[in-house]
């Protein structure tokens, strides 16, 4: 498992990226929102619990997931900051969300308080949990990402296309980390049902509001945002796209059903994906080539 840098260019990335699907093209383009604040998050808390790890496999399969994660964060921020900003796109409320559900909310100190020490091992834990649950997650859009062919065949901008397909081939790659790491450090069982279901609610929430916010911003979408109850229509009509064709967008019910498998007692991640089509696919990411040659 390794850490790859990238180096994306978006300057002739439009908006609609796929081109005639403004609305899955939004809906994607939230993910550039949600993700760089819980992935530094991530290598944060890893960072904090690999004192604890004891098997040596596993520690340097952390400290290669901390690296992997890091990248994500700061790919999906120059995306951020060189594609949705610099297109006049208001995304600061959305990046306001997610800062402060991970640096506060789920922070070593949440909402400021200090945690008991007879009870950080167990607030430590609980986090770990959630980035376990959240993992089996994108391992499964990182699989629904990586053999799309819909995409391509609608005309998608190919930088967009890479930087989902290189994010969701590494998550397949270190689908094992963080069930793992959890489970080594006395992750059990049952804590499964309740973070299944407090992190689908969660993510899902997050992206059907931000995916919203970003979408009132262009008028082809004036008439459904002057509701107050926009967000609503975007999750209903995020359902009816993806049930029409479940290529351009991943349908939600299906998302959802996709965690029954984190539920089953005999779960395994290594079971969840392909290594080989991943790396197969990461040998040949545009950006992880352009910033090979950069280095050299």
């Amino acid at each position: 498992m390794l850490p790859r840098k990238v180096k994306f260019d978006w300057k002739d990335t439009p908006v609609d990226w796929i081109p005639n699907q403004p609305f899955a093209s939004y809906f994607i383009n939230e993910i550039n929102n949600i993700l760089p604040a819980g992935e530094f998050w991530f290598c944060r808390l890893y960072n904090k619990v690999l004192p604890r790890i004891t098997d040596e496999k596993l520690k340097q399969d952390v400290q290669a997931f901390i690296r992997q994660e890091a990248m994500h964060a700061n790919a999906h921020t120059s995306a951020n900051k060189e594609y949705l900003s610099a297109r006049n796109i208001d995304i600061q409320r959305n990046l306001d969300i997610m800062n402060y559900l991970f640096t506060t909310a789920l922070a070593d100190k949440p909402f400021d308080k200090e945690v008991p020490q007879f009870l950080q091992e167990q607030w430590d834990l609980f986090r770990l949990g959630v980035i376990a649950t959240v993992e089996h997650m994108t391992c499964v859009l990182g699989k629904y990402a990586l053999y799309n062919k819909r995409w391509e065949e609608l005309g998608a901008d190919p930088e967009m296309v890479d930087l989902v397909k290189w994010h969701g081939s590494e998550e397949i790659e270190h689908r094992t980390v963080a069930f793992d790491l959890y489970r080594h450090l006395g992750g059990g069982y049952i804590p499964r049902y309740y973070l299944s279901l407090a992190v689908i609610v969660l993510v899902l929430g997050l992206w059907v509001d931000g995916a919203a916010h970003i979408m009132k911003q262009d008028p082809r979408f004036a008439d459904a945002a002057k509701s107050r109850f926009f967000p609503a229509w975007v999750a209903l009509e995020w359902y009816k796209i993806s049930r029409k064709d479940n290529q351009v967008l991943p349908n939600p019910i299906w998302l959802i059903a996709q965690q029954i498998d984190y539920l089953m007692p005999w779960y395994d991640p290594v079971k969840e994906g392909s290594t080989e089509d991943a790396v197969s696919y990461l040998s040949q990411s545009p950006a992880a080539k352009r910033a090979e040659l950069q280095a050299a």
